[in-house]
């Protein structure tokens, strides 16, 4: 069936990521309670899509509506999010000898970071649902996103985020109306705080992988990529991964894309960078003994402890033949400096981060010096500048 002939909304149901169970389509799903995995939207009509007929005659991320859930456009909640430009690093590629480096930068998205991809498919999908409150445990950037898009939507919202984190996201949160919580420890103490209020008060929960649809905006930059690099995919994808919903949002939609027959060739290696202070994924990946570090770190995003998508980011890191590894909160700001001072980028310690694990990666021989390598920068480093001295 052709995309011009299919029902305005390809989703077909929902699947549990661990156990398969499937779960009809509903307005409001969160996650699979029998195995307390995440749920994956899936899409009937993929196969043998006629790309002619792909809408993408608007701007953004919902030129791709047809490959997300939400079922009426009137519903859609958009700030001007996605399409953001993939920037050769021509300076710093020759420096580090790297022949095809690449940076896609999310920091020009709404309130300065990707999180606002995720969080305009998630607002939408609520207000598509009736429901008028929803909250959100958060490092910082994901509490800025959903409090701008409930107000655009008029929609209360919570945030609930650690006391550390610096005072422009909490400002962020409170000039778009939300209510702001501060907890005492990481996001994952913020979690629990979200999940009570979420039983008391009926708020939609927009926790990062404990619902399907912010993983749906995420994939946006998947597809965004294989059309930037005109179906020839990058060789090797470096993403900055706490909650992982981004690094398994564009491996969805490179897998999508394939299933509609408009990629070939193989897949990128998908290679995971953390915090030292907080590397739950590269202690799990590689196998390590004792505890990994769980603490604070510069870069807000990568200080998640226990990411609700762990089987699913390992497992893709796996499948890709990729890597995790970490880079301690000096090398990101290293790593912010190079990007600003060689290619003009002013990047969140998150990409930062990226910027270092290169030539690690190198040694290591997870990437190759003619490799086409794509940097996934999360942010600005202009919310950043309390953390960076």
């Amino acid at each position: 069936m052709k995309l011009a002939e299919a029902p305005v909304s390809h989703l077909s149901h929902f699947e549990c990521s661990n156990c398969r169970q499937v779960v009809e389509r509903e307005t409001l799903p969160s996650y699979c309670e029998d195995c307390h995995s995440p749920l994956l939207a899936r899409y009937g009509f993929l196969t043998g899509i006629d790309k002619a007929n792909f809408h993408i005659a608007e701007q953004g991320m919902w030129r791709y509506f047809r490959l997300l859930p939400l079922s009426k456009r009137e519903d859609i909640v958009s700030l001007g999010e996605g399409l953001t430009p993939v920037i050769p690093l021509q300076r710093l590629g020759s420096k580090l000898g790297i022949e095809n480096l690449f940076v896609k930068d999310e920091a020009l998205n709404p309130t300065g970071s990707f999180k606002a991809r995720g969080l305009s498919m998630a607002v939408s999908m609520i207000k598509q649902s009736g429901k008028t409150h929803c909250v959100v445990p958060t490092a910082g950037n994901a509490g800025g996103a959903l409090s701008a898009y409930c107000a655009k939507a008029g929609i209360k919202a919570t945030v609930v985020m650690p006391r550390h984190t610096p005072e422009v996201f909490k400002k962020e949160c409170q000039y778009f109306g939300a209510e702001l919580v501060l907890a005492d420890g990481l996001i994952d103490t913020c979690g629990k705080i979200a999940q009570e209020l979420k039983k008391e008060h009926g708020y939609a929960d927009v926790s990062t992988m404990k619902e399907p649809f912010r993983l749906e905006g995420k994939k946006t930059m998947g597809f965004e990529i294989a059309e930037q690099f005109e179906g020839q995919l990058p060789d090797a994808i470096v993403y900055p991964c706490g909650g992982g919903t981004g690094l398994v949002g564009i491996w969805k939609a490179f897998l999508e894309w394939r299933e509609m027959g408009w990629l070939e060739g193989p897949l990128p290696k998908m290679i995971a960078v953390q915090a030292a202070n907080c590397a739950p994924i590269v202690h799990a990946f590689h196998s390590q003994h004792g505890d990994p570090a769980l603490g604070p770190s510069i870069a807000n995003g990568l200080a998640v402890p226990k990411p609700f998508a762990k089987d699913l980011i390992l497992d893709i890191l796996k499948t890709s033949k990729g890597s995790a590894l970490a880079v301690d909160d000096q090398q990101m700001i290293e790593g912010v400096k190079m990007l600003a001072k060689y290619e003009g980028l002013f990047v969140a310690p998150e990409g930062g981060a990226l910027l270092m694990s290169l030539e690690k990666l190198l040694e290591q021989g997870v990437i190759k010096r003619e490799d086409k390598v794509l940097l996934i920068n999360t942010g600005s480093a202009y919310k950043y500048l309390e953390n960076i001295p």
